[in-house]
């Protein structure tokens, strides 16, 4: 496993010029679904965690939770680049079920060296699970964390967390989100998603009422491709980098999806709901002291794929049919690269 964590970062490097030798400085932003990341204790008392124990129906026990925590650590370990050795600045992360188990994750042999620092809140979602973030102290420093409940669905589901701060000096600001899911069928339950996007555009418009210049990156498991109306129509997000306005957003995972590229696959098609969006003044403001869109990344590595029968190139899970495979997540993990100019 490890030499084919060592032959996926060395391939991925090869996709990124050699920033440095521009003058440039890069910092990486990701997004990972980490599919069920659930302890073995049972800590909801309405039972909402029971399948994930050593009793119920996954006999989710400490093995298994230690072959998951190393498992999400070895992807994690592989979103790196030349020029980002250590890893991601920021990694949003979904499906966790409490700060413990994030805990777990940053401890893991893996990444424990990259000092990963937590962000996490307590959803009131029905399965129990919540959005977080990890951060590298040494490229960004957090100066608040605002969480923001989704009220207008008839259900409980995940909050937005925003958690402002500065990516080496720079005022940012990363909303991290789990939109409600397509249970009843995409289009009945569109209106569900079109009301989270919304959510997400009052915090954007908060963040520059105080600050206009802030960036403003949305991440998270949207549970609607680029195309659809959540992402398109309601929040707006531009399929070209030159129509966002500065208080826009332009998605640079439309493209990819466009090329055929996805982060999970349903009915033997391809989506792309893990998307991470920039406002637009990261993106056409290139001022030489800003940070600015430079790349946008699925990490599909050959290591994050299933290799069975009609699986085979889907990311390997955890668990399939009921089976135990020991896989990672239903999710690739994706990033953008964003880069600014380095003062000699």
């Amino acid at each position: 496993m490890f030499k084919k964590l060592i032959v996926a970062a060395l391939l991925f490097a090869a996709y990124v010029p050699s920033l440095c030798a521009q003058g440039l400085q890069a910092a990486g932003i990701a997004f990972y679904n980490l599919e069920n990341l659930f302890d073995t204790i049972t800590n909801n008392p309405d039972g909402r965690d029971l399948e994930y124990t050593p009793s119920g129906k996954n006999q989710w026990d400490t093995r298994k939770y230690f072959n998951k925590l190393h498992n999400m650590a070895t992807a994690i370990a592989a979103l790196t680049t030349r020029t980002t050795p250590y890893g991601p600045a920021i990694i949003g992360v979904s499906e966790v079920e409490n700060r413990t188990v994030l805990e777990d994750l940053v401890a893991q042999p893996e990444i424990r060296d990259w000092n990963l620092q937590i962000c996490h809140h307590d959803s009131p979602d029905r399965r129990g699970i919540d959005v977080g973030l990890l951060y590298n102290p040494r490229y960004f420093k957090v100066d608040n964390v605002t969480n923001h409940r989704l009220t207008t669905v008839p259900f409980a589901t995940r909050d937005q967390m925003c958690v402002v701060g500065r990516l080496l000096g720079q005022p940012l600001a990363v909303i991290v989100n789990h939109w409600p899911s397509r249970l009843g069928g995409q289009e009945q339950s569109s209106p569900n998603r079109e009301a989270a996007a919304a959510l997400c555009l009052q915090i954007a418009d908060s963040l520059w009422n105080v600050n206009p210049d802030i960036g403003v990156i949305i991440m998270g498991d949207l549970n609607d491709d680029p195309q659809d109306k959540s992402c398109a129509r309601v929040l707006g997000a531009k399929r070209k980098a030159s129509d966002a306005a500065p208080h826009g957003f332009y998605n640079p995972f439309w493209k990819m999806l466009d090329d055929g590229i996805g982060t999970l696959a349903y009915k033997s098609a391809w989506n792309l709901f893990d998307q991470i969006i920039l406002s637009g003044n990261l993106v056409n403001d290139t001022g030489d002291a800003l940070w600015h869109f430079y790349k946008s990344i699925v990490h599909n590595h050959d290591f994050l794929r299933d290799t069975e029968g009609s699986r085979q190139g889907y990311p390997l899970r955890t668990f399939s049919g009921g089976s135990y495979l020991n896989g990672y997540s239903d999710h690739f993990p994706t990033e953008v690269l964003l880069i600014r100019k380095v003062n000699r």
